[in-house]
């Protein structure tokens, strides 16, 4: 069973086996055609797309984040029609290091299903390791997918912002630095992070698509922790699938399992109580939102 990280030349040992299904989760947020697009023009033989926003999330209301967790009956639907039950090994990928892919991942974990692991390097890698991609969309058998949510730790804004208050969490802010510093915000209408958070941008954590090798990635998730045991650390993003891979790539050091916050900094923003910040930490001066 792959349940964190799979490398290239592993799943190309058993991609005829009918019991594994792959997850193409290639997205970008200003395009949100351009994943299936990338899809129909090759992907991995027996891979179906899952698309962040449309199966992945449930559309946002004014009090949610901009990509909320899927209703749980919808999302066992879309699991089911994938041909996923709790027979099946599913393999998630992207083009970006697994950002994408880590929200599948997450949603899976949550919901029960253990056989569920990232494409170490994604696409770029099973190319490399002379793999073939496909325009054949997979004949797929539907089945019951029976998993319910609740598996993974996860905290809601209202718990996240008193923990904070009395240092019981370190959260962690898994946005560009530019963007956790309000230096710039190009798609929600408030700059900055959530006060007392640090920041560990994920694609820091990649190099050449790949999660970086363990003896540089156990260290630097050890120092970003700040002292804290895991279930004290909160992972939160955009929206809440980039903060997905903070806790694949806890998960994939040995470090233990972190919460995630789901709704992120587009659901702190909504209410215009929550004082925001900007800045680098050590010197950040919060302040309060006004969406």
């Amino acid at each position: 069973m792959w349940t964190t990280l799979v490398a290239a030349k592993e799943l190309a040992s058993r991609n005829k086996d009918d019991n594994i299904r792959l997850l193409d989760c290639r997205h970008q947020l200003t395009n949100p055609h351009w994943g299936p697009q990338q899809y129909a023009a090759g992907h991995l033989p027996g891979a179906v797309h899952a698309h962040i926003d449309n199966d992945l999330s449930s559309k946002p209301t004014p009090t949610t984040g901009r990509h909320p967790l899927p209703e749980p009956e919808t999302l066992r639907e879309t699991l089911g029609r994938w041909g996923i039950d709790d027979k099946v090994q599913v393999v998630v990928y992207d083009d970006q290091g697994g950002i994408w892919a880590a929200r599948a991942w997450w949603l899976l974990q949550d919901y029960g299903h253990k056989a569920v692991a990232l494409l170490d390097g994604g696409i770029q890698a099973w190319i490399a390791n002379g793999g073939p991609l496909t325009t054949d969309i997979p004949p797929i058998t539907t089945r019951r997918f029976s998993g319910k949510p609740g598996h993974r730790p996860q905290i809601d804004a209202t718990h996240l912002g008193h923990a904070l208050e009395h240092g019981h969490v370190r959260a962690l802010d898994a946005r560009a630095p530019e963007r956790y510093r309000g230096e710039t915000e190009p798609i929600d209408p408030v700059a900055g992070h959530i006060p007392g958070a640090g920041n560990l941008p994920a694609l820091s954590l990649v190099k050449d698509q790949h999660l970086v090798p363990a003896t540089e990635l156990r260290p630097r998730l050890v120092e970003a922790a700040g002292g804290k045991k895991p279930g004290e650390i909160v992972a939160y993003c955009g929206s809440g699938v980039t903060g997905s891979f903070l806790v694949l790539a806890y998960e994939a050091a040995g470090l233990g399992s972190i919460r995630l916050y789901p709704g992120s900094w587009s659901e702190w923003i909504r209410d215009p109580k929550r004082s925001v910040a900007t800045g680098d930490e050590a010197s950040s001066k919060p302040r309060t939102a006004h969406v």
